[in-house]
């Protein structure tokens, strides 16, 4: 493209369409490679929105990656009515299958979302509710993404994490947690057994674009007291099932 070819309002779209595409973090000359503005066109942007928290700088000082304002950006969108509504219906119908809650949950800097959520009819329940935030290290919505890596990259976002003992259960070193990390990139889904909490199971898929990029976990989770990881296995296919309607529905 030609830099007179864009309008000015669109080129920082252009930008954050770019970051957003990419699974890795960016400098503004691989991001430049797509878009065709003068370098320092680029780098003036590419400033601003770090400035204004769209963008954070990896620890190299060099690549950029989407900061918390853009995550919030994106799952606004997400959030947006059809959409919402859409998806709400998805979480209604796993929920009806399963009956136990329901979550759909987005990746943020601090861990991960729970964006939308079904609760369950039963009177035991664990609330989880809309708004929590959990680790990524000890929960199956948190693994599904961090599986979702590649190799190189999910080793990297290993060990920056504190890797906070909240069970007897839960990985404390990065040598089990990547080691189960590959076990859920390979199976794709991954398991909560009880890592986060004591007396509370989960399973987690994750939801792709049509691009194949991870956009967020579709989970479900309960006490061990009526779930066990047998159940929680057989029941994988109804959450497979409802990530692909959400793919369909959100992504085409």
């Amino acid at each position: 493209m030609e830099e007179n070819r864009i309008p000015t309002n669109l080129r920082t779209l252009l930008i954050l369409e770019v970051i957003g595409r990419s699974d890795s973090a960016m400098t503004p000359t691989e991001i430049n490679n797509q878009i065709g503005l003068p370098k320092q066109t680029v780098h003036r942007l590419v400033a601003t929105l770090e400035k204004e928290g769209f963008l954070i700088k990896e620890a190299d000082g060099k690549r950029y990656r989407p900061a918390r304002r853009l995550r919030l950006l994106g799952a606004g969108l997400l959030h947006a009515s059809r959409f919402h509504i859409t998806r709400h219906q998805v979480l209604q119908d796993i929920a009806t299958q399963v009956k136990e809650a329901v979550n759909f949950v987005v990746p943020e800097e601090t861990g991960m979302h729970y964006l939308d959520r079904i609760d369950t009819n039963w009177p035991f329940r664990i609330q989880l509710p809309v708004g929590t935030n959990v680790p990524y290290h000890c929960t199956a919505s948190g693994k599904t993404f961090m599986a979702s890596l590649s190799k190189s990259a999910r080793t990297k976002f290993v060990a920056g994490l504190q890797l906070e003992k909240r069970t007897e259960k839960t990985h404390i070193t990065p040598k089990t947690l990547l080691a189960d990390l590959a076990i859920c990139a390979k199976r794709g889904y991954a398991l909560d057994n009880e890592e986060f909490m004591e007396g509370m199971l989960a399973i987690a898929v994750p939801v792709t674009d049509r691009f194949g990029r991870y956009v967020a976990a579709l989970a479900f989770h309960g006490p061990s007291q009526r779930l066990s990881i047998d159940i929680l296995e057989a029941d994988k296919g109804i959450l497979l099932n409802g990530a692909e309607k959400l793919k369909a529905s959100l992504f085409t």
